[in-house]
């Protein structure tokens, strides 16, 4: 009774908050803490298996798919306040006070005695207790329900496939289509420079430089030059880009020194090469 008198508000708490708040993610962070309670009270009552499907099934797989798809996807676009079909809010209204209605008389009616027969029938084990029932009583419903399943999953699968009508494009198409996108528009047939400077920052707000020395815009993401947090490059960078593109001694882009040829790590292998060549 204290694990359920400390989770009930809690859960109740955020059932309301799942019809209050307006950001999707904040509504799963709240179904999740309501199935976690959930599963503490199976736990509470001694039913290990519905404990372990709440957590593997609902809050594990279920939610999570759920939480993944609205990070990843987005919602972007507002909800809309126009009624679609004409008098959809009052009748929504009305079947929800009726529904409240029915819950509330269904409630008051009920009667709860005392368990009897519980602890002889889970002696051999809550979970076999359970397998014993689903295989033997009610395996015609358990296979039902697994065919109506697999059939589910088959359907989503035939209606989420799309026939290719073209045939798919292969690199040398999507070299030439890249071609004359720059030809007409140009659109830069490559890939966009990546962050950073010359692989000396790996910060994506640090952005790339040019051979000009100049900061290149498409290098860093458009949300981070919308909000303003990209980075100027480090001057000295700048300095190093700068004197490299004019080939100043010592930069990136000057000619490397020339040298004899000596072999300085094996000598004797050297004099060897020298005394073959005829060479003094």
């Amino acid at each position: 009774m204290i694990a359920f008198w400390v989770l009930a508000p809690i859960m109740v708490i955020c059932a309301v908050g799942i019809l209050v708040v307006r950001k999707a993610v904040h509504a799963a962070l709240l179904l999740a803490v309501v199935m976690i309670s959930l599963a503490v009270l199976y736990a509470v009552l001694e039913a290990p298996f519905l404990f372990a499907v709440q957590i593997i099934v609902y809050t594990g797989a279920i939610l999570m798919l759920f939480l993944f798809v609205v990070m990843l996807v987005g919602v972007d676009a507002s909800d809309s306040v126009v009624e679609t079909i004409r008098g959809q809010r009052p009748m929504a209204i009305g079947m929800g006070l009726v529904l409240g209605v029915i819950l509330v008389l269904g409630v008051a009616q009920l009667s709860l005695g005392t368990m009897v027969g519980l602890a002889e029938v889970n002696a051999p084990g809550n979970i076999q207790a359970l397998a014993d029932l689903l295989f033997s009583r009610y395996v015609v419903a358990f296979e039902v329900t697994a065919a109506l399943l697999i059939t589910a999953a088959l359907g989503a699968m035939v209606l989420a496939h799309r026939e290719r009508l073209v045939p798919k494009p292969k690199q040398v198409d999507m070299a030439r289509r890249r071609m004359a996108e720059y030809a007409a528009t140009g659109k830069h047939p490559g890939p966009l420079p990546p962050p950073g400077v010359y692989a000396r920052h790996n910060a994506v707000d640090t952005p790339a430089l040019l051979p000009d020395g100049s900061a290149a815009p498409t290098s860093v993401s458009r949300v981070l030059l919308a909000r303003g947090t990209v980075r100027p490059a480090p001057r000295q960078d700048v300095t190093d880009v700068a004197a490299a593109a004019q080939g100043v001694p010592g930069g990136a882009g000057s000619p490397a020194p020339t040298t004899s040829g000596a072999n300085t790590e094996n000598p004797a292998h050297d004099l060897s090469r020298r005394d073959e060549e005829g060479r003094p």
